[in-house]
């Protein structure tokens, strides 16, 4: 005797085969965009060099200097290199590209994931060791990131442990457009059409605004009376 399939049956198989062919989707939607790569080299805690010759700058965020002009490197600056380092050299993992691809330099701009799907900047910024800072075209990455910033900020790790060596009532001005904030006596400060007030660096960090490299300097934190 033949079975009569009814029509609850068949609305069932047709919603049953659509949820199979969604998770088919989602699991290629998962992979489609990444890029294995291999790392040959990093340069500072949030570049790399690829085996053919492109540098990878890590999206939504930024290590501090281990260079500069007239001092020595800032700090936390090469335990973030060695910590990028570690990670990457010489590994292949999965790039992903930004929504912006490039900077003004030229470089790549994404993540690079390891095998077990965490991201090298994931890290950085759970160790304390990279700042979450928005650039037009990478939103994505700064509100994936900024929680984890605000839990190191919270247990003062790493570059957030000189936050409290930061002068008391020295007020910092931020420019909501950019989400960068200045020294007050910063000649920069004058061209911010919207501005906000920070009452000390923990605050600033914590609502997700990043340092003006025009007028503030990590190293200054390790002489707290040179503002």
């Amino acid at each position: 005797m033949k079975k009569i399939i009814t029509f609850p049956k068949i609305l069932f198989l047709i919603c049953l085969s659509f949820i199979i062919l969604s998770c088919k989707k989602n699991s290629a939607e998962l992979t489609t965009g990444l890029i294995k790569v291999k790392v040959v080299k990093a340069v500072d805690g949030d570049t790399v060099l690829l085996e053919n010759g492109e540098k990878i700058r890590y999206a939504g965020i930024n290590t501090l200097e281990r260079k500069t002009l007239s001092e020595k490197s800032e700090p936390f600056a090469e335990e973030a290199y060695q910590l990028n380092k570690k990670l990457t050299e010489g590994k292949i993992l999965l790039l992903e590209l930004s929504l912006k691809e490039r900077d003004i330099y030229g470089r790549l701009l994404g993540e690079l994931y390891l095998e077990n799907g965490t991201s090298v900047s994931e890290i950085l910024v759970k160790n304390g060791l990279a700042l979450v800072c928005y650039y037009p075209g990478n939103a994505k990455y700064y509100e994936k990131y900024l929680p984890l910033q605000r839990e190191a900020l919270k247990q003062k790790i790493g570059i957030f442990s000189l936050v409290d060596n930061f002068p008391k009532n020295y007020t910092l001005i931020g420019n909501k457009n950019s989400k960068r904030f200045h020294l007050s006596s910063c000649e920069e400060v004058k061209k911010i059409k919207k501005k906000r007030f920070f009452k000390n660096l923990e605050e600033a960090f914590f609502e997700g605004y990043c340092p003006s490299r025009e007028c503030f300097n990590f190293n200054l934190l390790r002489r707290s009376n040179s503002f």
